[in-house]
């Protein structure tokens, strides 16, 4: 079978590479990848956001399935738009990946549905939210309500800070804002959960621990994630059962609700607040670097849970995971998620010791006369499996050493409280 997968980041290549590892699979294209995907496949130089030469090169080359990546082109429309042409894609369609594209699409639908979110505010100018934040209590959370690559949520602690918020989004820092969010702040422990559904089955799919702060001890402005590990400590069997009744239930009923159903990833950012889960975010899509600590755990083929959820079969498959800790470190620019420097060579790649428990997954690279650069913020996922998370740290950091790359940083305390 063929393959094409959308995106060009870490989570791409983890797709990628695991999607590699079913020997149903024979080729995979990439739409653009990146010098990672490269080894294992074939990426294509098309702009994913031209649906008319993707769907071209797509019906040419005869590709079987294809998976999107990024929530953009969710958010645009790409399934709708490919399965009008026969061509079976893994994703949400555009109604349902409303459920990222516009924080208030969700936040309505959490009302409407009795979903425990924050309570929250909309604004549709920048005097009727500066007014509002005069009556509120600190800290806050102030949020753009359109794509922001996981970087357009403020926490603020004062009305300075609100205000530089506000400013920022109404003044196009992520695009065009005709409206933003002011959240009730909730005091708790975050977690990532994933379920897959075929728009009638259900299926949990790991949960994880992200770090989206730029500097050790969650410090710092956001970021897309500077690291994660799996399973998240806090998951239970009770904790479960209340993320699924309260939360992914009643969302997928809500999506129902609009005549459509949801078929994908589905990951809920959440907050928990004396056992007790509360939406903060949806993703249309998995999490990065959630992805890429999560895939390497996976022992049912890859390809057949796609091919499964996209036949509405997914009912058939049992889904298994590796019961080894994954950790993953992201490495990163220097300077970001502010300015950083573009096309600096990354040397010493060949120094990496990888296996079946040790990954390096590329995310902002690209490949010119066999040399290996950076062109990204969030540059290199190194992944480890082992029994315990300590051990995986260590394999991460041995070679983080080898790689000695004095043109990026990364947080040395993902994983800190799973770790002595």
């Amino acid at each position: 079978m063929k393959i094409g997968i959308i995106g060009s980041g870490g989570r791409e290549h983890a797709i990628c590479q695991i999607l590699k590892n079913s020997n149903k699979v024979t080729e995979i294209f990439c739409f653009p990848g990146n010098a990672g995907t490269a080894n294992i496949a074939e990426n294509i130089n098309l702009d994913f956001n031209d649906f008319e030469n993707l769907k071209n090169f797509i019906l040419e080359k005869e590709i079987d399935l294809v998976v999107v990546g990024p929530e953009k082109p969710l958010v645009d429309g790409i399934v709708d738009y490919l399965e009008k042409f026969n061509i079976k894609t893994f994703g949400p369609n555009k109604i349902a990946s409303q459920l990222e594209g516009s924080k208030i699409f969700t936040k309505k639908l959490c009302e409407k549905f009795n979903i425990p979110t924050a309570k929250f505010g909309i604004f549709y100018n920048k005097l009727d939210a500066k007014k509002f934040t005069e009556t509120i209590n600190f800290p806050t959370v102030i949020k753009a309500d359109n794509l922001a690559s996981g970087k357009g949520v403020y926490i603020c602690n004062n009305k300075k800070e609100t205000n530089v918020a506000i400013d920022e989004i109404f003044d196009g820092k992520f695009g065009d804002a005709k409206n933003l969010l002011i959240e009730e702040f909730l005091e708790g422990e975050e977690m990532s959960y994933f379920i897959i559904s075929d728009g009638k089955t259900i299926k949990s799919f790991e949960t994880a621990q992200d770090h989206k702060r730029v500097l050790e001890g969650d410090r710092g402005k956001n970021t897309g994630g500077m690291g994660a590990y799996s399973p998240s400590r806090l998951i239970t069997e009770e904790l479960e059962k209340k993320i699924l009744n309260k939360i992914i239930k009643p969302t997928l009923n809500g999506i129902n609700d609009l005549k459509t159903h949801y078929k994908g990833f589905l990951y809920a950012g959440l907050m928990i607040v004396d056992n007790e889960p509360f939406l903060i975010e949806y993703n249309i899509r998995m999490g990065d670097p959630e992805c890429q600590t999560i895939l390497p755990k996976l022992k049912t083929d890859l390809f057949e849970i796609f091919m499964a959820c996209c036949n509405q079969k997914l009912n058939e498959i049992n889904i298994e995971w590796s019961n080894k800790k994954s950790l993953c470190i992201v490495l990163c620019s220097k300077g970001y998620p502010d300015t950083y420097k573009k096309n600096v060579e990354i040397k010493n790649l060949d120094k990496i010791n990888l296996n079946s428990d040790n990954y390096l997954f590329h995310a902002g690279t690209s490949e010119n006369d066999k040399k290996i650069y950076a062109v990204g913020g969030r540059v290199l996922n190194f992944v480890s499996l082992s029994d315990d998370f300590k051990n995986s740290k260590n394999n991460i950091e041995r070679n983080l050493y080898k790689l000695n790359w004095d043109g990026g940083f990364y947080r040395k305390d993902i994983g800190y409280k799973v770790i002595d």
